[in-house]
């Protein structure tokens, strides 16, 4: 009887831990890529090296690439942007030299544009383009050029981004959801409750991000958007939409608003005055439930 009761619990143990739900955030600053130049296999490695001026959406990148057959590194620079746009140059033996020049002649989103056409006066031995990707069609597509040579090139990836701010939440039943892929590219959640209900289950998300993930503009780099994400799921965890809930904001003007917490600190309500785009409310936020309500 001992052994039974050791068995059914050991089954209950581990069905209970399976059900738990979780968030890691993990910063990408590099991508490997796999892919072929005219059929043959290649490989490519990128490494982020900061911003373009105050642009976050416009980024340097270095590395390499190599035939998977001879792996002979091949080093490359380059920008990519959130357009969907990715050029890399390798100038050869004036590899280091030529990297710093392009990079110091790129500095705003206009020099962006013309990346190749100021890449081409430093005369790059070898270079790949890819332009106007979609970032949810896998392969991506794009060019090589070596000297009058021109060959098709395919990665085998649906996004280049090498810059992420991935907040995974890891669900039950083995399955797993990138915010940065359906929310937005800022990141800044943490995971503060679910819940199962009728139609499905929930999970309740705090955030805090920059207001405009740009340094420049309005809002630039202000911490200011603040507020709650009610995740929405089918009964088996597939995903199904969300809703935000602002307490703070610098692009909605949303400021000083009031906060309140219940004595068992399960309830939180957030009185909010007027905005740009919303008449003044109440939040109440649920944490028990990972529910929140809108009210007058």
């Amino acid at each position: 009887m001992k052994k039974i009761f050791t068995v059914f619990f050991f089954f209950s143990f581990s069905f209970f831990l399976c059900q738990k739900v979780e968030l890691k955030k993990v910063t990408d600053s590099s991508q490997t890529f796999t892919g072929e130049i005219g059929g043959t296999p290649i490989t490519i490695e990128l490494n982020y090296t900061g911003v373009v001026d105050c642009d976050q959406y416009q980024h340097y990148v270095d590395g390499w690439y190599y035939y998977d057959k001879y792996k002979k590194k091949i080093p490359l620079t380059g920008i990519y942007d959130y357009y969907g746009n990715l050029s890399l140059y390798s100038f050869g033996t004036k590899q280091k030299q030529k990297s710093k020049l392009l990079k110091e002649q790129i500095t705003s989103l206009q020099k962006v544009e013309k990346t190749d056409e100021i890449a081409q006066k430093l005369l790059p031995q070898e270079y790949f383009i890819f332009e106007e990707i979609n970032m949810s069609k896998n392969p991506v597509s794009g060019h090589f050029y070596v000297g009058k040579k021109v060959h098709p090139v395919k990665l085998s990836t649906g996004n280049i981004m090498i810059y992420r701010l991935n907040n995974y939440l890891f669900l039950p039943n083995n399955k797993k959801i990138n915010t940065y892929d359906f929310i937005n590219k800022a990141g800044g959640n943490e995971l503060i409750s679910y819940a199962t209900g009728e139609n499905g289950n929930r999970v309740l998300l705090y955030f805090e991000q920059t207001s405009n993930f740009n340094a420049c503009g309005q809002c630039g780099a202000s911490e200011g958007e603040k507020g709650y994400r009610v995740l929405y799921f089918t009964k088996d965890w597939n995903y199904k939409n969300y809703e935000e809930f602002l307490t703070e904001s610098c692009r909605e003007n949303i400021d000083n608003a009031t906060k309140t917490k219940s004595k068992d600190k399960q309830t939180i309500q957030y009185k909010i005055g007027k905005s740009n785009t919303t008449p003044a409310h109440k939040l109440t936020v649920d944490i028990k439930n990972a529910t929140v309500v809108k009210s007058k």
